[in-house]
């Protein structure tokens, strides 16, 4: 392991893991060694990793001051690190009880740091308090579970102070106590520096009054992620967090405790790079998170682009790039896409929902809305619900609502890594084989002009059926590119100019 020294010569090691922009990583416990982290569930893949073994744990060296346990104390070895590294500022991701120790770190080197990001993080640093009455509420959520009833015991016996075992409490911080939970849980004694974790939180370590002063100064954006199920914080106190912060974003990961990159990675994985790529956004859009991507001067037309099913909003980039000369454009990704939260459920109404929630907590009422196969379907839905929502409609390769025939069977899901959640495609492909006649009936009720392309005869869509939907709103007119499905992908300089002919610069 690479080994750099503390400014008080102490020895400390890291891993490296994967490669790009560098994420130093802060282990919890508090002073567990960084092994237990992993790989953060893959998120490797998207940046290089440098996971801490904090002072006196895992690979790092035992210091000759035990009084450098002290959580205040450490923050000078992140200091270090960063020197070792030679990074003007970090990229800074804590776990658990290493939430206070980069609260300290924020407050004392706000300067320093580009992004902080808190994995279910600890408060005590900035007075927030995980009550007794956390713990027990946050069990119940758990009451369905079989080992509900010992753990539930077994917790009540350690908070009323007789038992100091909390192993037997261990299941709670998982969202899911199968074999790999039972396995990171058991590893937990061995790879913790009990003793140095008695004076990471010795008396008079933590200011809170003055360290939320420092907070309320730090300009770098702030990730909180919370478990739904975690005691240490709950979702609650980690919202308190979350506010002493000026530009913090916060997520509540379904399903997770206390280590949501076990529990699921994918979820994990999506919130967190989303956060950490300076070209994406998110926003909560009706309880969804909704990754996107913003073009061109605040100020200037809005246009909004919707994906096809399996997409996401890169692929409008070249389309995105060229319109923001003239526009303010936005491409997200839907429900089950890309970077934004894959939920499970998936529906056209539902994408319609995710497109009205994404004008509404942008407010883009009036926007261009620019839809694609799928993401034209969510559009026209949306359109036809909400008359007046938006200024102009482009319905790209839109499946009509007219029942497939042949009916689709049912497909199979390629083997490896989805950049989409499967589920998404047999249960559209059910809608298209029997789509809702209300979707044709409220065409008629469309305000907004509406250009339908169509991709001519190399299109997996019949283009008579195209020329029908345009026909069917009252300010809609029909164009064919000869392209095939992917139109604005294929013939990106036809697609432009037809969208120039439609009156957008």
């Amino acid at each position: 392991m690479p080994i750099f020294h503390a400014h008080d010569g102490t020895e400390l090691a890291y891993r490296l893991l994967g490669k790009g922009a560098p994420l130093i990583c802060l282990p919890g416990g508090p002073m567990r060694a960084g092994a237990y982290l992993g790989d953060l569930g893959g998120l490797s893949a998207h940046r290089q990793l440098v996971v801490l073994d904090l002072r006196g744990s895992g690979d790092s060296a035992t210091p000759e001051d035990p009084t450098s346990y002290r959580c205040d104390r450490l923050t000078d070895d992140i200091e270090a690190l960063r020197e070792h590294l030679g990074e003007e500022r970090i990229d800074l991701l804590a776990h658990s009880a290493s939430g206070n120790l980069a609260s300290l770190y924020a407050a004392r080197h706000p300067q320093r740091l580009r992004t902080l990001t808190l994995v279910t993080p600890g408060t005590r640093a900035v007075g927030i308090t995980v009550t007794d009455g956390d713990w027990r509420e946050a069990s119940e959520l758990r009451c369905g579970e079989p080992w509900f009833a010992d753990a539930r015991a077994a917790l009540d016996d350690f908070l009323a102070g007789r038992s100091p075992d909390r192993a037997a409490v261990a299941p709670f911080a998982y969202g899911r106590w199968d074999e790999t939970a039972r396995a990171h849980a058991a590893a937990g004694p061995g790879q913790t520096n009990s003793a140095a974790a008695t004076v990471f939180y010795q008396d008079g370590v933590f200011d809170p009054a003055a360290t939320n002063a420092a907070l309320a100064a730090v300009t770098a954006p702030v990730l909180v992620l919370a478990g739904e199920y975690d005691a240490g914080p709950t979702p609650d106190r980690a919202a308190e967090l979350v506010a002493l912060f000026p530009d913090a974003e916060f997520v509540v990961q379904r399903g997770a405790a206390h280590f949501p990159w076990l529990d699921d990675p994918g979820a994990f994985v999506r919130a967190v790079a989303a956060f950490l790529d300076p070209e994406v956004h998110s926003v909560q859009a009706g309880g969804t998170r909704l990754a996107h991507r913003v073009w061109g001067d605040p100020s200037a037309p809005p246009v909004v682009l919707a994906h096809g099913r399996c997409g996401d909003s890169r692929t409008w980039i070249p389309i995105a790039e060229r319109l923001a000369a003239q526009h303010r454009v936005y491409a997200f990704d839907f429900r089950g896409h890309g970077l934004s939260d894959w939920p499970g459920r998936y529906s056209f109404e539902l994408f319609r929902d995710d497109l009205h929630a994404f004008l509404e907590a942008r407010n883009l009422a009036g926007a261009t809305v620019i839809g694609h196969s799928m993401g034209a379907a969510a559009a026209c839905l949306l359109a036809a619900r909400e008359p007046g929502l938006i200024g102009r409609l482009v319905l790209e390769e839109m499946p009509p609502p007219f029942p497939l025939d042949p009916p689709r069977a049912r497909a199979e899901r390629p083997d490896g890594e989805l950049d989409f959640d499967w589920p998404v495609v047999p249960s559209t492909d059910a809608q298209l084989n029997a789509p809702d006649p209300d979707w044709s009936e409220r065409l008629g009720g469309i305000t907004a002009p509406t250009l339908v392309i169509g991709g001519g005869p190399t299109s997996q869509i019949a283009q008579e059926e195209l020329v029908w939907l345009a026909g069917r709103i009252p300010d809609g007119r029909f164009v064919t590119i000869d392209a095939g499905h992917l139109v604005h992908t294929d013939r990106p300089e036809e697609f432009l100019a037809e969208l120039r002919a439609f009156g957008l610069s």
